[in-house]
């Protein structure tokens, strides 16, 4: 049997563009049977051949042919050097979290996913662990925000639900200045969109049941570094949370990532003609899309990502008329999650944003009145028709 655990062939990869190199992976088949779909390694254990004598697997909770190959090919997208995949966004951002100390002091986007709210606020703030929430879009906040004990910048860039966007070359900078890491959440863009370590981040994380993902079908979460550190730090996380990815879930993310670039292309070119026909409507006070040129950020936008994505959050003129769309509603699913091939629009005050402070939903503009629509790959046509309907429909 070869042993392919220390299979290094995967590296030539790098030179592929990145739609090939989405398709084919790190390994891209099985090179044992030359299996063209990479196989679901659904097994606990693995045996040894004699004392001493190790295939490159012990135990799946350590390691898993099937997640290594989905964490390799996720290292090469996104350019990194060791990927890590968990068994949900929220797993993979509690492994990171424990990169901090008690004592150490967090800086965070104010506008961030009210998942990520909830961890450091009820969890590692009980630890020791002090945070600052920031607009990461202003510089100026951000520096005023430093502390000697600042270890860590937590960034989301576009924001969940905001669309904030952070200039990630200049924090990324700016926090190795003061000897303190840069952690970006790339969910809304994924690595074909935007790649984070090449602007000077050290980790990258990703809810993967979103876009990686793609089909709305397996709760999982990526993060990759290209800091040996940071990577070391991460593999005594998995084998001690026993958080890792299941081979099956694994195997999903893996053919997920084939059809990454055409459904993020989709997702983009919906998108920006859904948002400008939510401009065009009177009972729409105000649109949230980072593809406008008039976006305060817009210009950051073009500097480090190379697409918009299919997020947008919009404001309507009264709960009431929020209310008759979320029922009224017909193609477009009423629910949480974003990024696959559905539409589905969010009440983010209830849903994602729930456990977030009133106060500071209300400082954010996450009102009563506020929505977030992640476009699918519909045809754009019945997507905006669908919209019209509900909100305008007699």
């Amino acid at each position: 049997m070869k042993n392919f655990s220390n299979y290094n062939d995967y590296s030539l990869k790098k030179d592929l563009a990145f739609e090939s190199r989405a398709i084919h992976g790190a390994l891209g088949n099985d090179p044992m049977t030359g299996a063209v779909s990479f196989p679901i390694f659904q097994t606990a254990t693995f045996r040894h051949k004699a004392l001493g004598q190790s295939t490159g697997y012990d135990y799946s909770r350590l390691q898993n042919p099937t997640r290594q190959e989905l964490e390799r090919t996720m290292a090469i997208l996104e350019e990194g050097t060791e990927a890590f995949a968990f068994s949900s966004g929220q797993a993979a951002n509690m492994a990171l979290f424990t990169w901090l100390n008690p004592g150490d002091h967090l800086i965070l986007s104010d506008d961030i996913y009210g998942g990520t709210f909830r961890i450091v606020d009820t969890i590692f703030h009980k630890y020791g662990v002090d945070y600052t929430y920031v607009d990461m879009s202003e510089l100026d906040q951000v520096k005023a925000a430093i502390t000697d004990k600042t270890k860590m910048f937590f960034i989301e860039t576009p924001t969940n639900p905001m669309m904030k966007v952070a200039d990630i070359r200049v924090l990324s900078d700016l926090a190795k200045s003061i000897g303190a890491i840069t952690v970006v959440d790339n969910t809304f863009l994924t690595p074909y969109f935007q790649r984070p370590l090449t602007l000077g981040a050290d980790v990258v994380v990703h809810s993967a049941t979103k876009y990686i993902g793609g089909h709305n079908d397996t709760i999982s979460g990526i993060a990759v570094t290209n800091n040996e550190e940071i990577a070391a730090h991460m593999k005594i996380q998995l084998k001690s949370h026993g958080n890792g990815l299941a081979a099956l879930d694994s195997w999903l993310l893996i053919r997920g990532l084939k059809t990454l670039p055409i459904r993020m292309d989709r997702h983009n070119e919906n998108a920006k003609v859904v948002a400008e026909w939510l401009r065009t409507q009177p009972k729409v006070k105000k649109v949230y899309y980072v593809g406008f040129p008039d976006h305060k950020d817009y210009e950051v936008t073009l500097k480090q990502t190379s697409g918009f994505g299919g997020m947008i959050s919009f404001e309507m003129d009264s709960f009431e008329t929020v209310e008759r769309i979320l029922e009224r509603v017909d193609m477009i699913m009423f629910a949480e999650s974003l990024g696959g091939t559905e539409t589905l629009i969010t009440y983010p005050t209830r849903q994602t944003h729930e456990d977030v402070p009133m106060d500071r939903k209300e400082a954010l503009g996450i009102n009563d009145k506020f929505l977030r629509i992640s476009i699918g790959l519909e045809n754009v046509n019945d997507i905006i028709r669908d919209l019209d309907q509900a909100m305008n429909g007699k």
